[in-house]
């Protein structure tokens, strides 16, 4: 089943609305190299954009510190990218200037839901040393900072505490959310973000991602 959650159809609605908020409260609108995977698919497009990434062995996570992704960049005074999300990914929330003191977030990993923002934690889709391991130590720290504020992207998602922590630095072929339900739109996510930052997946990692995406309703379609 791959009903759209709660947070997919938020995502796909603000957009547009959260980079204006953020070019005018002074943030810098995050870029990557032109490719045409700027969002998740939710038509069949995603075998395509698998297929299309390097199957490569993680690399080396020397030299790796979550300093060289530098993220939560400021969107306005006491604010940050973890704001945004919050906002974005949140239910009747509630500001103090802007930041995010309360409101309602359910997180599609675990189908919990929570009413105070610091039990919320603010995932990246691929974690930040995956990232490394799979083609970002190449970068400079500009263009891991892009990435790990990246909300054009579904790279950044407002989660459970104990879920996202429980993923750590996992792939899919090591770790998967516990509502089943959610796995078609986060392997659709997962390859959406590694396609467009050109990162590359371990041959466990594609095979993992393509049995998850037999979970779609277009997978099932005859």
């Amino acid at each position: 089943m791959d009903t759209l959650p709660t947070r997919s159809k938020t995502w796909r609605g603000a957009v547009a609305a959260l980079v204006a908020a953020l070019t005018l409260g002074g943030a810098t609108a995050c870029t990557a190299p032109d490719d045409p995977a700027t969002a998740p698919s939710s038509n069949g497009e995603s075998p395509k954009l698998l297929g299309q990434l390097t199957v490569a062995s993680a690399g080396s996570m020397k030299g790796y510190s979550r300093d060289r992704f530098p993220h939560w960049r400021d969107t306005g005074k006491n604010c940050d990218v973890r704001d945004t999300v919050l906002q974005r990914d949140g239910e009747d929330v509630k500001l103090s200037g802007c930041n995010v003191v309360g409101g309602r977030w359910s997180s599609v990993y675990d189908n919990r839901t929570f009413s105070d923002p610091s039990q919320v934690d603010i995932d990246h889709m691929v974690p930040l040393a995956n990232a490394w391991r799979s083609g970002a130590a190449d970068w400079d720290d500009n263009r891991r900072g892009e990435f790990a504020n990246d909300l054009t992207r579904p790279q950044l998602i407002a989660v459970s505490a104990s879920s996202n922590r429980a993923k750590g630095d996992q792939d899919p072929s090591q770790w998967k959310p516990a509502n089943r339900d959610y796995w078609c739109t986060y392997a659709e996510d997962w390859i959406a973000v590694k396609h467009f930052w050109r990162l590359s997946v371990t041959t466990a990692e594609k095979a993992t991602l393509t049995d998850m995406l037999e979970s779609c309703s277009w997978a099932k379609k005859p």
